[in-house]
């Protein structure tokens, strides 16, 4: 990774100059020292978020340095951008300006692309849901596999299991959405109902539901399923 920068949660002071609270410092041999102390005061910081920017600002430059804050909830460092050559950014957002309208170009094929393959998974996924649990209604089936596979959620549909279909990671996206929908679990969390007791006290419910769908659907008197002959 190379020269790191630490965005601090507490106020830090500089071990040799002593000035403080700092907004970032670097660490040698354990201790907190200020940019200038560090000779990393002519950086400029430039946040994450722009991929092309940040490429073309390390290239451009003979030094950076990576700027990471503690995530307490995920108990470890995340990047936060980037110290580079104030020269060097400058050269990267002109580079960046000049091809602005052929990426812009690009990243419009690319949405389109994942936005197709994203339709022909989710349709993919309401077909083995149908397939698994024929008695789910078709709408049902449809919110189901739309809400498992929103690309980024980390729902059980954008798992590699969930992607190849697997028929556990399927049952798993059928299952949460009885438990969410048709049980009063939520509110059961909403009250402060411990989770693990919360799914407990439903499973029965769940489970239920799961072996109403998992049954071919029943048609009245008179009525036969398909088209007529």
């Amino acid at each position: 990774m190379g020269l790191v920068v630490v965005q601090p949660l507490k106020g830090r002071h500089c071990a040799e100059c002593r000035r403080g609270p700092l907004p970032m410092h670097a660490v040698e041999a354990g201790v907190p020292l200020c940019l200038d102390c560090a000779d990393l005061g002519h950086l400029v910081f430039l946040p994450r978020g722009d991929a092309a920017l940040t490429r073309r600002a390390r290239e451009a430059g003979s030094l950076h340095a990576v700027v990471v804050r503690r995530n307490r909830r995920r108990r470890r460092y995340e990047r936060q951008g980037l110290l580079v050559e104030e020269e060097a950014l400058a050269a990267a957002e002109a580079s960046c300006l000049a091809d602005a309208g052929a990426r812009a170009r690009r990243r419009a094929r690319d949405a389109e692309r994942r936005a197709a393959a994203d339709a022909r998974f989710t349709a993919a996924l309401t077909a083995e849901i149908r397939r698994l649990f024929p008695g789910c209604p078709d709408e049902r089936a449809a919110d189901i596999a739309v809400h498992a596979s929103v690309r980024g959620s980390g729902r059980v549909g954008r798992s590699a299991a969930g992607r190849a279909l697997d028929e556990g990671a399927v049952t798993a996206a059928v299952r949460a959405s009885v438990r969410h929908l048709d049980t009063a679990y939520d509110a059961m969390l909403g009250a402060g109902v411990a989770r693990h007791v919360a799914r407990s006290r439903v499973a029965a419910s769940v489970d239920a539901v799961l072996a109403a769908w998992r049954a071919e659907p029943s048609f009245p008197a008179g009525v036969r399923e398909g088209p007529p002959r």
